[in-house]
């Protein structure tokens, strides 16, 4: 059975990784740290970290202001607070002016649980996609958080970094590159193409493996970059494969799905099905029961490759 490790671990080491290679870069939290794991950084680079309460417009205002002086910066909350509680902010004072402001936000979808449906934040992507010079990240697994948060801070510009409080299973061998903007081919495929993001690859790889055993042989993407999107894998995987799954642990409206459907209508129209929350609010649960309960399921995601006919 694969390794699991929540993506939020993973942020916080490679957090305290970053600081011993970078003493330019501070960490912000909302009185949250323990939860999102920036607390690692705080035990190592006290002098670095600073908690700015639960205060998260300000907290935003704060990371511009270290950022224009010239820090990398590193802001965290739960996903629904760190996206939606500070959002003008986000929008006027990080990204209007181009901040160099690393926005990681832990408990974001179905996966928080228990919390129920006011910590279960389903729209982040969607926000953070559509303001101008945001860029937005998911990644599946440990491997892909780690690598994916050290090219964010290597990156000049505002980063919305999307992590998870579930622990998920380590899907990348150690070492597998990532690159802001350009798609992962997990595996190959032409009878279909399933692009995912986030802790779906997992489902999608258990997805196309049922497939494999009805002689269906599915493409996969990981898409860790909702914005910028890899259009171009995103028109071969149209072009080739004939029609198109997306799965995410988000709303359908906005994020992934809405994404790829937008590039595939204006450039190379095919069959286009979403996987994801159906413009409802999340409920109390087991994580593993809750993605099963609305259809997030490595079996809704190949009955819905399936009902597509392809091919």
């Amino acid at each position: 059975m694969a390794e699991k490790i929540a993506t939020r671990a993973s942020y916080g080491k490679a957090l305290v990784e970053l600081g011993a290679e970078n003493p330019n870069i501070v960490v912000l939290d909302a009185d949250l740290s323990g939860s999102t794991q920036t607390k690692k950084f705080a035990d190592v680079y006290p002098d670095r970290f600073f908690n700015a309460g639960i205060a998260e417009a300000n907290m935003m205002g704060m990371a511009a202001g270290l950022a224009v002086s010239g820090k990398t910066v590193f802001a965290s909350s739960f996903a629904m607070f760190a996206s939606g509680r500070p959002y003008e902010i986000i929008r006027n004072s990080i990204a209007y002016t181009n901040a160099n402001v690393k926005i990681c936000a832990s408990h974001a979808g179905l996966t928080v649980g228990e919390d129920g449906a006011s910590h279960q934040c389903l729209e982040d992507l969607a926000l953070m996609r559509a303001i101008p010079g945001m860029t937005v990240l998911n990644p599946a697994d440990d491997v892909s958080a780690r690598a994916l948060i050290k090219a964010a801070a290597a990156y000049k510009g505002p980063v919305y970094v999307r992590l998870g409080r579930a622990a998920v299973p380590v899907v990348y061998e150690e070492g597998t590159q990532f690159e802001i903007g350009k798609a992962l081919r997990v595996r190959e495929g032409k009878d279909a193409c399933i692009i995912a993001t986030g802790i779906m690859i997992d489902k999608a790889v258990q997805a196309a493996d049922l497939l494999a055993a009805e002689g269906i042989e599915v493409r996969i993407l990981d898409m860790h970059t909702i914005k910028p999107l890899d259009k171009a894998e995103v028109i071969a995987a149209s072009k080739e494969c004939g029609c198109i799954v997306t799965a995410e642990e988000h709303s359908v409206i906005g994020g992934l799905g809405s994404a790829v459907a937008e590039a595939v209508c204006e450039e190379a129209p095919c069959k286009v099905a979403r996987i994801g929350v159906k413009d409802i609010f999340g409920q109390s649960g087991k994580p593993d029961e809750l993605l099963k309960a609305y259809g997030l399921a490595a079996e809704d995601i190949a009955a819905a490759v399936k009902s597509l006919k392809c091919k």
